[in-house]
Order: C-alpha cells, then structure tokens, then sequence
C-alpha cells in the first residue's frame, strides 16, 4: 500500500522512453557516469594544505610538546 509496483514502474519507463528517445537517454547516462566518474577522481586526489594551515598545526604541536615537558618536570 502506497509502494510503487513493477508494473507502474514499467509504464513510467515507458512513457520516459516514448518521450526523450532511447539515443538521448543513451547519452544523458553517459554523461553522468563521466560526471560521478570525475568527481570520484577530484575527491581521491590529495589537496595541498595551506601555507597558515601549516603554520598553525606546527605551534599546536609545539604548544602540546611544551605541556608534555612541563608535565614531566613537576
């Protein structure tokens, strides 16, 4: 009750392949598939960090380095 059933489903199929062409659909699949394609490869590549980035992860390392050495003092 309220799901979709494979016959509808196969009616709107239908009616989209009616519509648009099957060589249209053809191409407008491709072009996703290059589109989730390219993005998958822009997430997997690194990005260089950021010069201030660099900067501050360095004195924050400092920062917990200096905490450890006073903690082992006292």
């Amino acid at each position: 009750m309220g799901g979709i059933s494979i016959w509808q489903l196969l009616i709107v199929v239908a009616i989209i392949v009616l519509l648009f062409g099957t060589k249209k659909l053809r191409t407008l699949g491709q072009d996703l598939g290059e589109s989730v394609k390219g993005f998958k490869k822009a997430m997997a590549e690194e990005k260089p960090q950021d010069a201030a980035f660099d900067k501050v992860e360095a004195k924050t390392q400092e920062s917990t380095e200096q905490k450890a050495k006073d903690k082992e003092q006292a």
